[in-house]
């Protein structure tokens, strides 16, 4: 008897025991099946079509996978299952023969394979029966060109990708699931199929599960999979077919953007329809960068002209010189060799290895301090950023929240001197009302603490939720007062949840009924009329459905016009003061129905919020973040402005905003300001909207009821007149239009700071979003930088790390033209046009661009950030070009101009020495062979050598002064040298130690003596270059004088 009654009250009290029975038959049955269940269709297109798991009914899915809606899976069904691999979907199949062929013929290289071509040919068979070597040895030349090239290539993709490997395994998905009756938290990665996962707001959907318990309000975010931004709501019943289409699946990689569901999880990995769609789909397309799209535009420049002199040298030797001149270039093969030197001359060969270097470096300096880029352009648009749109809690604001402040009509007394107070007064009923605020803070929360962490501390427990929330559940967990009968134990017992509506950034408040329960031999039975509504949410939004107001005894009393004044007025305190408001009401509701559709039940409840009784007023603080302050006020020198945009209160998010220097001025502007000014902005072009420099500081703050209310012409004030701007009370689609207005205005580069659900439109509609590494899924997964450390002080060093990678880029191409393009080509122009003798080989151009050069300009990769990098206004990203008209005029009017002549002189200043004058050097054509000037053509040939070698080592040393000259823009050497103080950069010296070391193992090679007839020359042509390198120097040093001390002159204006 006593057995039988044990029996049947376990059955009645947990309500699986037949399942648990069941459970282990069905799972020896499941893995008999396990090989028919394995013999599926090849075509991942078939396999989706073949998904019936929403077909069919919420208790056949339990039976299907085993489980159990309360218990989920046993630790040995989970042992088992985990055999069948981890829930990761396998990346696509790389297509290696695409990569390798972008390696090998990417960038300049296309160019230097059709020279190599070219001089094969003119090797064998265009030289004839003897051939010259010279030909064979710049062949091999140009082919170790492509070959370091193309595996340099390889270095920064492999580099790349690497980075990416890292970003993915740095961002810990985490899920909960339900496992021995228990809700723990387990890495994504260790889902089993049947594990009954819990999702909230804001969580990535770790696996395909059919939902079998779902809120009310759950929607999707299934833009990933599908491509459509618009939110799709949840069901427990199938609404299609279609596995894609219906509303009952929750898919792997989407995301709930509102609501709370559970679902059963039927596939992982590769057998999700994300890892199907992966497989089909194959390899991503590859899409160029920002700075990509600027370099590549460069090269196709370059290219061209490059291969249109090639060609127009050709044609000039075919149609005038071949004729007019016999002999000039004995032969075809003599004539393509020095129209090799226009492709040679002209293209900067070491500029796209500059451009993936500078990135690789600035992208490990990047991941040095854990910020985590996705894109490595993103790190140069940062530094065009003019505004920063930042979220403040969890952003600005360290996300800790703890209930500071509780009120009641008739008190209010911080949470520290509560047991105080209570023992102080003469009897505990005095404080009654705690009881009913206790009761809606632990009943009317969404978070939940950690099973695993539950032997630990309230305040050190782990608790997924938002932090608001987390704040109330920590402060009714720790309150406990035996006097009062407050105990979250016996309260969670005795009361259950059927129905709740979660909080949402419209309505701004969550709603719960609960019931009271009483227990019977183990039944659970519900007593009748003790049905409550809980409300929690913004004062503003609730205390006007209020008509009654809790006094701190526990009594009612109507919510007069003074009673509400009062409370509006301690409201307005504690915002002031920074602290988040929360009003919590409730009511009580008789006969209600429990089976109605989750719909109709919504509706209901949305009809039911009136008539309530505001129980209490609950403060919470949430300090800022300590690094904030003082990043807020880097980033303003910076001339970016930062603007705030929360969905907290007006007053609480200015009280924010001043505290971390977001607003400064003591008068803030609202919307009857905005449309007061006179609108002379009507017609201004939407480009030229911006405040002006000279112009006063304004501060403005407007509610996302205002924001709906603006008219264009509003928004050409707010943007072009005001420098520090909060935005409060926001819906996400507020927080998008946002962006998007001043997007649209000012030529603006717009950055959004975020880490909520509702911070992810904004991110996605942002040029650069950022995101905290604590941040929920949705907001990393729409950001396009992420801060690990949640680290605000990260934004101001990635803004001056984007400026300088734009910088450096800028410098190396000013450094690379002058010299290692411009120079070079004038010699091959000499040759071509004006008849003389090349001036420089097609080895030393080949070399000088590919050794010297790139080892020097390595150095300037290296730079660190100027003085005035972070004082500069922001890069406008329409107008200011990496390679513009002041650039250009650096290359070719001022540096260029000074160096081509200086290396021309001194082939000229050898010939005279050796008893040639510049005109019969110039233009001498086909005159240049045996017996001019009683020559022989030995002769001749040794002093074009010696003449080529003395005009390539005052190019090597030039390089000297003009790398220090463009080291700064605007800057004195003197105050940034590179041996040390803080623009010290090694790099420099050891720079230029090596291309000295290659131009004498040139010179002095035997090996390369005999090959490329290189030669040493005589002592004195060793000094003059050091000489022009310093003159070039002096000559920009006064010119950086010019331009620093007369800001507004000519020069000034079109330095670089």
């Amino acid at each position: 008897m006593n057995s039988s009654e044990k029996s049947s009250e376990n059955g009645k009290t947990s309500g699986y025991g037949v399942q648990i029975g069941y459970r282990t038959i069905s799972i020896r049955v499941d893995e008999k099946d396990l090989p028919s269940k394995a013999k599926q269709s090849t075509d991942p297109a078939d396999a989706i079509a073949s998904i019936d798991v929403h077909l069919i009914s919420t208790e056949e899915v339990y039976t299907r996978y085993s489980s159990h809606p309360t218990v989920g899976l046993e630790s040995a069904a989970v042992q088992r299952r985990s055999k069948d691999g981890k829930n990761v979907i396998s990346p696509p199949p790389t297509q290696h023969w695409k990569k390798i062929l972008n390696y090998i013929f990417g960038g300049f290289n296309f160019l230097m394979w059709i020279a190599f071509l070219v001089t094969i040919l003119s090797y064998k068979p265009l030289g004839g029966s003897n051939p010259s070597v010279v030909n064979l040895g710049v062949a091999v030349l140009l082919m170790l060109v492509i070959i370091i090239s193309a595996t340099f290539y390889a270095f920064v993709d492999w580099n790349a990708s690497r980075i990416m490997k890292s970003i993915k395994s740095l961002i810990a998905h985490e899920a909960a699931v339900i496992r021995d009756g228990k809700q723990q938290l387990i890495p994504a990665t260790d889902i089993v199929v049947g594990d009954i996962v819990v999702l909230s707001t804001g969580d990535r959907i770790p696996a395909d599960l059919r939902i079998v318990a779902a809120s009310s309000d759950l929607r999707f975010d299934r833009s990933l999979l599908t491509g459509e931004s618009d939110m799709i709501p949840g069901s427990l019943d199938a609404t299609s077919d279609n596995a894609l289409e219906t509303r009952n699946l929750a898919l792997t990689s989407t995301f709930v953007t509102q609501g709370t569901c559970n679902g059963i999880v039927f596939a992982t990995g590769d057998r999700t329809v994300m890892g199907r769609l992966v497989k089909m789909s194959g390899e991503t397309k590859f899409k160029l960068t920002t700075i990509q799209k600027e370099v590549w535009f460069f090269t196709k420049v370059i290219s061209t002209v490059a291969f249109s002199m090639f060609g127009l040298s050709l044609l000039l030797y075919g149609v005038w010189l071949r004729t007019s001149y016999p002999g000039y270039d004995a032969n075809i093969s003599m004539a393509i060799m020095n129209s090799i030197g226009c492709l040679t001359a002209f293209v900067p060969q070491g500029l796209p290895l500059c451009v993936a270097l500078s990135l690789t470096i600035i992208a490990r300096r990047m991941s040095k301090r854990n910020v985590l880029v996705k894109n490595l352009a993103t790190i140069e648009t940062l530094g065009c950023m003019s505004v920063l749109c930042s979220d403040k809690t969890g952003t600005l604001t360290a996300g800790k929240m703890v209930v500071e402040s509780i009120a009641f009509l008739d008190r209010h007394l911080l949470v520290s001197e509560i047991e105080e107070k209570i023992s102080e007064a003469p009897e505990p009923r005095f404080f009654a009302g705690l009881s009913a605020l206790h009761h809606i803070a632990r009943l009317c929360n969404g978070a939940k603490f950690d099973s695993a962490t539950a032997d630990r501390p309230i305040h050190e427990r782990n608790i997924k939720g938002d932090p608001t929330d987390t704040a109330l559940l920590r402060f009714s967990e720790a309150l406990s007062i035996p006097a009062l009968n407050i105990n979250t134990s016996a309260l969670l017992s005795t009361w259950r949840k059927p129905f709740e509506i979660p909080f949402n950034s419209k309505n701004k408040w969550m709603l719960s009924v609960v019931q009271e329960t009483a227990t019977t031999k183990g039944d659970i039975t519900e007593k009748n009329s003790t049905t409550w509504m809980l409300v929690k949410g913004a004062p503003d939004m609730l205390v006007n459905s209020c008509t009654t107001v809790m006094r701190s005894d526990g009594s009612v009393v109507p919510f007069d016009e003074a009673s509400r004044q009062h409370m509006s007025d301690l409201q307005s305190n504690w915002s002031n003061e920074g602290q988040r408001v929360l009003a919590l009401c409730r009511k009580p509701l008789d006969a209600l129905k429990l089976n109605l559709s989750p719909n109709d039940m919504e509706e209901l409840m949305y009809s039911e919020i009136s008539n309530l009784t505001l129980v209490g007023l609950v403060g919470i603080r949430d300090p800022p973040r300590p690094d904030v302050r003082s990043s807020v006020a880097i980033i303003r020198r910076a001339g970016v402005r930062v603007f705030m945009v929360t969905g907290d209160f007006k007053l609480t998010a200015v009280a924010i905003a001043r505290q971390v220097g977001i607003i400064t001025q003591h008068s803030v502007d609202t919307i009857g300001d905005v449309r007061a000014v006179e609108r002379h902005l009507a017609d201004v072009p939407p480009r030229a909207i911006k405040p002006s420099e000279d112009g006063p500081i304004r501060a403005l703050v407007l509610t996302g009821e205002d924001v709906g209310s603006l008219t264009p012409l509003d928004w050409n004030v707010i943007v072009g007149q005001y420098t520090e701007i909060v935005f409060a009370r926001t819906t996400p689609d507020q927080k998008m239009k946002i962006v998007e207005e001043i997007k649209a205005r000012g030529d603006n580069t717009v950055a959004v700071t975020g880490d909520g659900v509702n911070d992810a439109p904004a991110l996605k509609a942002a040029d650069i979003g950022v995101a905290m590494g604590s941040g929920s899924d949705v907001a990393k997964e729409a950001a396009a930088l992420i801060l690990l450390n949640n680290d605000f002080a990260s934004i101001p060093v990635a803004i001056e790390m984007g400026r300088l990678v734009f910088d450096n880029l800028k410098k190396v191409t000013l450094y690379l033209m002058p010299v290692g393009s411009y120079t070079e080509f004038m010699g091959v122009v000499s040759n071509v046009v004006f008849g003389m003798q090349l001036p420089l080989s097609s080895y030393l151009q080949v070399c000088f661009s590919i050794t010297n050069d790139v080892v020097m300009s390595i150095s300037l990769m290296y730079e660190k950030a100027e003085a005035d990098l972070m004082l500069r206004k922001p890069r406008n990203a329409r107008t200011d070009r990496l390679t513009d008209w002041r650039l250009f005029f650096q290359i070719y009017c001022f540096i260029g101009l000074m160096a081509w002549p200086c290396a021309m002189s001194m082939w000229f200043v050898y010939m005279d020495q050796q008893g040639l004058g510049f005109h019969d050097v110039f233009l001498a054509y086909n005159n240049w062979t045996a017996g001019y000037h009683n020559y022989t053509q030995d002769q001749l040939d040794q002093f074009v050598n010696v003449g080529q070698c003395i005009y390539y080592v005052t190019m090597v040393f030039m390089q000297y002064g003009n790398l220090l000259a463009i080291r700064n823009r605007r800057v004195s050497l003197l105050q940034s040298n590179p041996l040390w103080g803080p623009r010290k950069n090694i790099a420099v010296p050891i720079g230029m130690i090596a291309t000295a070391l290659i131009a004498i193992t040139n010179l002095y090679g035997p090996g390369l003596q005999g090959v490329f007839l290189t030669t040493p020359i005589p002592g004195m042509f060793w000094g003059p270059p050091f000489a022009f390198g310093f003159a070039i120097l002096c000559v920009d040093e006064t010119r950086k004088l010019i331009v620093r001390t007369y800001p507004k002159s000519i020069i000034a204006k079109m330095a670089w």
